[in-house]
């Protein structure tokens, strides 16, 4: 069995193509999503967060509405990009989602990826350390979120507050029993995905990673599961870790899906440069008959170490067309791999 769940990056935009033409048009329509995703199976509904960009920003309103409107569905994101964050903020708005969701929300945290402006976290009030780079600053603001939502008073109370105190020490309110072994690092390498391990944290492995030995991603990424697997055991934590990888797949069972994916037949990985000393390789997409995906799928080593998979949407394609992406999923191809 396997956890199947969609990853939107929630694009907008006035393009004649698009059935996404406003933020609020992305924000209902993901919560329509949701719902109609829980309704079919699906296991998650997880959310790249991008500043600076007509794509999701702040999840927190959106991961509560969906909270609020589901009952089963995991609610996620991949991922938050710590440089932006205040922990003890975000602290209080995770406490809160997860609270309406019932423990339901699985937080995909990590440095991030390029932006759309030059060092946006400056905006945002932030800057590294002297000595420190914007990726240390991403680490130790997720240290220091990790460390609060554990629920520990670490607060000096006032002698004369405004409310009576509990004895002791505070800690960050509203506290969420389970947050902490519900946080999932992204991580584009294998140094960081031991790292992550040792903290504690699940992995997440999109379709970029660092490309570290010239292999295929599928097998790249196969190679930094095991690493993280090994890496958790060593820091002997008394919980199994979730790893899940992001994959493109189109099952094409109509006119429809061959016209929007049929290009994506032959696709391949591709090399490229994330920035000035960072060559990354980028995953390919999956796009076929039900019958050779399910062939194709069954040769990708990352997907079947993982035990969650995020199906990425086309989401401005509109509710009904990405419920149809994944009921093909669902349908055609997860029970002949055994993921159903």
């Amino acid at each position: 069995m396997k956890k199947i769940g969609f990853l939107s990056f929630g694009h907008w935009s006035s393009a004649p193509y698009s059935e996404t033409r406003t933020a609020a048009d992305f924000l209902h329509q993901s919560i329509d999503l949701a719902v109609a995703a829980e309704e079919l199976g699906v296991d998650g509904a997880y959310f790249r967060v991008h500043h600076f960009a007509r794509q999701a920003g702040s999840p927190f309103p959106l991961l509560a509405a969906i909270g609020a409107r589901t009952e089963r569905i995991e609610i996620g994101t991949g991922v938050i990009d710590m440089r932006y964050e205040n922990p003890m903020y975000m602290a209080e708005d995770a406490g809160a989602a997860d609270l309406i969701a019932g423990g339901r929300l699985q937080l995909g945290v990590s440095r991030g990826s390029p932006e759309q402006v030059i060092e946006g976290w400056r905006y945002f009030g932030f800057a590294p350390g002297e000595g420190d780079s914007d990726a240390d600053m991403a680490r130790r603001h997720t240290e220091t979120f990790l460390e609060v939502i554990e629920g520990r008073g670490f607060a000096q109370p006032n002698p004369r507050p405004m409310f009576p105190n509990p004895p002791g020490l505070l800690r960050i309110e509203p506290h969420s029993e389970g947050l902490r072994e519900r946080i999932w690092w992204g991580s584009g390498s294998d140094a960081t995905a031991v790292w992550a391990a040792g903290l504690g944290m699940n992995l997440q492995s999109s379709t970029l990673k660092n490309d570290e030995t010239g292999e295929p991603l599928h097998v790249q990424q196969r190679k930094q599961i095991e690493t993280y697997r090994r890496a958790w055991a060593e820091a002997g934590h008394d919980r199994p870790p979730r790893v899940s990888v992001s994959r493109s797949i189109f099952a094409l069972t109509d006119d429809v899906d061959r016209a929007y994916f049929g290009r994506d037949r032959d696709s391949r990985d591709q090399i490229g440069m994330i920035d000035e000393t960072t060559r990354a390789i980028f995953g390919r997409s999956y796009a076929a008959e039900p019958e050779e995906l399910v062939k194709q799928l069954a040769d990708d080593e990352a997907i079947q170490a993982a035990d969650t998979l995020l199906l990425t949407i086309p989401n401005q394609l509109g509710v009904d067309y990405n419920v149809h992406v994944l009921e093909n999923i669902l349908t055609h191809v997860a029970p002949e791999l055994g993921w159903r």
